[in-house]
This record gives C-alpha cells, sequence and structure tokens, in this order.
C-alpha cells in the first residue's frame, strides 16, 4: 500500500461544484470537532466560534489571467493560430510564466496579439511545457489592459465542464480580496459576507488577514519528489506586525486561531514558533503538512472539501486525525455536500 492510499476516497462527480451558493453565507458547513460530526449552514459561524477567537484570512486578490489572442500566420502556407494563455507567475520586466494551448505551435520569436492592442512575444518555452511570454509596453498599460480583457482562470475541473463567464468575476473573488497576485482563489474565504464579518466582529471575535500569492502549483498532483523531500511548490507570503500582535494576544487570552483556509494556514505555520511583533514577516514558503506535523499557531480551520490522494486532504487529516476526516468525508459525500472551490465547507477543530 503506497502512502498515499490512506488519504483516498470515493467521490461522484456529480458532487463538484461548477457554481457558487448564493448567497454566499448559506452554503453547508460540516463542523468537525472532539463531539463529532455536526451539519451547519456557513452563517452558524456566528454560534460555533467564541468571543476572543481570532479569523485569519488570506485577502490576496485574484487576477484575471486567462486571455486568448492570435499568433499570426509565418508565412503563406500556415494560418493564424489561436492561442489561450493562462498566466502563472511575473517572472519581472513583464515577462510572465505561462501555460498555452496549444504550446507546440509556439515557437521563440512568435508575436501573439491580445485584444486591446496588447502584444506578447515568445521569449523561452520550459522542458515541463510552461512558456514565457514578454510583453509590450508598460506596467501601467499591461494592467490596465489585462483587467479589460482577461477572464478569470477558474480551476481546471470546473473549466472542463464550462467556460469562465463574467458571474466568475466576482464569485471567484473574496469580499475582503485586496493584494493583487494571484492565479487561484483561497476558496474557503468565498462563504464570507461583509455582513457576517460584521457580524462577528461584533460578537467578539477578531477579524485579520495577511497576504500568500496563490500559483498554479496549488492545482499540481503530489509527485513522489514532494513525498520524499516533505516540501511542495513555492508560494509568497505577508504577515503584519500587527497580526502578529493579536495571534500573541489572541493565545495569551485563551482565545483560538483560526485559518480562513489552507493557504492562510499554511502562512501562519510558516512563521516562527515565537512571534515577535516588532515586525512583519514576508518571504516564500514550500510547507508540506501532512499527518505528524506539530501545529505551532492554528488551532482551527474553515475550508473546502478537497481532492482525494492530495497534498490538502492530508493537510486536513494533520489537523483533524486521518480517521476523522475519512469519517467526515464518507458522511459528506452520504449527504450530498457539493466540492471543491464553489462548493461546501468544513469547520476542523485541531484534533491535539
Amino acid at each position: 500500500m503506497s502512502e498515499l492510499d490512506r488519504y483516498d476516497f470515493d467521490l461522484p462527480e456529480d458532487l463538484i461544484a461548477l457554481r457558487p451558493t448564493e448567497p454566499r453565507d448559506a452554503c453547508r458547513l460540516l463542523k468537525v470537532g472532539s463531539d463529532g460530526i455536526d451539519d451547519c449552514v456557513f452563517r452558524d459561524l456566528r454560534n460555533i466560534l467564541r468571543p476572543g477567537d481570532l479569523l485569519i484570512g488570506n485577502n490576496t486578490r485574484v487576477i484575471p489571467a486567462l486571455l486568448f489572442g492570435t499568433r499570426p500566420s509565418r508565412d503563406e502556407t500556415s494560418s493564424d493560430v489561436t492561442v489561450q494563455v493562462n498566466l502563472l507567475e511575473a517572472l519581472g520586466d513583464l515577462s510572465w510564466l505561462c501555460l498555452c494551448k496549444p504550446g507546440r505551435r509556439l515557437k521563440e520569436g512568435d508575436r501573439i496579439a491580445f485584444p486591446a492592442n496588447l502584444v506578447a512575444h515568445v521569449a523561452d518555452k520550459r522542458p515541463g511545457g510552461e512558456v514565457v511570454l514578454r510583453f509590450e509596453g508598460d506596467e501601467t498599460s499591461f494592467w490596465t489592459k489585462l483587467h479589460a480583457i482577461g477572464a478569470m482562470p477558474i480551476p481546471p475541473y470546473i473549466a472542463k465542464k464550462r467556460p469562465s463567464d463574467e458571474t466568475d468575476l466576482t464569485n471567484y473573488q473574496t469580499v475582503f480580496a485586496d493584494k493583487e497576485g494571484s492565479v487561484a482563489a483561497p476558496t474557503a474565504g468565498l462563504h464570507f459576507t461583509d455582513a457576517l464579518i460584521e457580524a462577528l466582529k461584533a460578537g467578539g471575535v477578531g477579524f485579520e488577514t495577511v497576504t500568500l500569492h496563490v500559483g498554479a502549483g496549488t492545482f499540481a498532483g503530489l509527485t513522489d519528489e514532494n513525498l520524499q523531500s516533505g516540501r511542495l511548490h513555492e508560494e509568497w507570503f505577508d504577515v503584519s506586525a500587527d497580526v502578529l500582535l493579536k495571534i500573541n494576544e489572541t493565545k495569551a487570552g485563551g482565545g483560538r486561531v483560526v485559518a480562513i483556509g489552507t493557504t492562510a494556514l499554511r502562512t501562519l505555520e510558516s512563521l516562527p514558533e515565537t512571534l515577535s511583533d516588532d515586525e512583519g514577516l514576508s518571504g516564500t514558503t514550500d510547507i508540506f503538512i501532512r499527518p505528524g506535523y506539530a501545529f505551532k499557531h492554528v488551532d482551527a480551520l474553515i475550508t473546502n472539501f478537497h481532492l482525494p490522494r492530495s497534498s490538502l486532504f492530508m493537510l486536513v487529516c494533520a489537523l483533524a486525525g486521518v480517521e476523522a476526516m475519512q469519517t467526515a468525508y464518507r458522511h459528506a459525500v452520504q449527504e450530498k455536500y457539493r466540492f471543491y472551490s464553489y462548493g461546501d465547507a468544513c469547520f476542523l477543530e485541531r484534533s491535539s
């Protein structure tokens, strides 16, 4: 039996959500803790969280990273090619690491023309299939044009069922998104509304944000190298001194630090065990949290339902226990909870 077999489960395809629940905080919430599992609604967080608890979300903002352009014909014997481009990572100087379809039809030096007079050139083709595009113009004009023509890069398991549309520009963004830089949403935060956040604050629950820019690696499957090295893809994070102070105050007062999503949790668990609030902390993290991990800061997690045999399912098993999560997911499947980015949510208490 392989290590990943412990983290497998059967998931009917019709439970994969293609659209979010409306309103956001009306989705279902499965509470998993020492007293078992309870079926709730997301806005029941007003009763689950306690005065003195601290919610910490990820304020990254998803960029409209999906573009469609044209590579003009090279000569009379070839034809124009429509190219789908997914921006993955900014490399500096208006160069971006991208996924392009059809990538095999592109060569270094090719010009790709997009609407709004946005133009890019193929600067490099990587062995893994990624393409480096260098865009013309300056930063200001690039971002203006990108926001004018780009579409939201919805997850591949949704994109294969339906195209991205105008509703995704709002639905695939949290209400507290602020710092632009992600190519995928921190989806646990999608369930929050401004009204729910204000109600939680009025009930004595703190609400703060950190930043972790989500890269395309979040959709990558686990490799043997990941399992052997104990590291995942690298992502950039930033935590302010004020948030570090609030964490220390919460712990000192007996409250719980509750991460909104796995990206917020990864950020918090990438911090030193002893937090100095003299200044903020930023850097990159490739932390791989799996059973056996000793949590430093996070006491509970709000998260969506994850893929079988994935690093994210391993993470929730590390927090709440493998058997508890397998039981919870069997219950979720039986009760037809909705899975993945636009699906329902869990509230998970740390098992120890």
